[in-house]
């Protein structure tokens, strides 16, 4: 593909009030977030503190957002959006493959990056394997929703070394041992 480019979210606030409130977010914990909502984290710094943002644009239209969570910390986690009318195009995997090279090339060396998602989020679950995350755990009830509903949720992740070496490495896990 190749065609997507990567930019840091500045002062665009409105472009993303506009981003969230056009598309539903039905994986996410809260699939409808309020303007008043999403302008107030904006204000109290989330989308920075601990955090980097940057937007997935598509020949100059913003098409998604990636917050990469815990960068400061040595094992970052991230969250990726597309909207609505841009899924299922393979820009998911897209932006999780430049998610792997912006994080492992950081000065700090991060030792693995983690990714968490719910257990019904299958088109992520598959950009995830297709990007050479190992899937590590099954959470249940480890997802709570805004509505105070629980769900499910999967735990993948790609170490450093995996991604220095272009390899897959599977857990240990045996189910017969305990």
């Amino acid at each position: 593909m190749g065609e997507l480019t990567f930019t840091p979210l500045t002062d665009e606030l409105e472009d993303l009030v506009t981003f969230f409130i056009e598309n539903t977010w039905e994986f996410h914990r809260d699939p409808h977030p309020s303007k008043y909502k999403i302008m107030q984290s904006f204000h109290k710094g989330w989308y920075q503190d601990e955090r980097a943002t940057f937007w997935i644009n598509k020949n100059g239209e913003k098409i998604g957002l990636i917050i990469l969570d815990d960068i400061t910390d040595t094992i970052p986690m991230f969250d990726i959006r597309l909207a609505t009318r841009w899924r299922g195009m393979g820009y998911g995997t897209e932006a999780v493959n430049w998610i792997k090279e912006y994080i492992f090339r950081l000065p700090d060396r991060k030792i693995r990056i983690e990714a968490y998602t719910r257990y019904d989020n299958v088109p992520m679950r598959k950009a995830l394997t297709k990007c050479g995350f190992v899937k590590e755990g099954y959470l249940r009830d480890a997802w709570e929703n805004d509505d105070g509903s629980l769900m499910d949720a999967m735990i993948y992740a790609i170490t450093r070394s995996d991604w220095e070496h272009g390899i897959t490495t599977p857990i240990k896990l045996d189910a017969e041992t305990f």
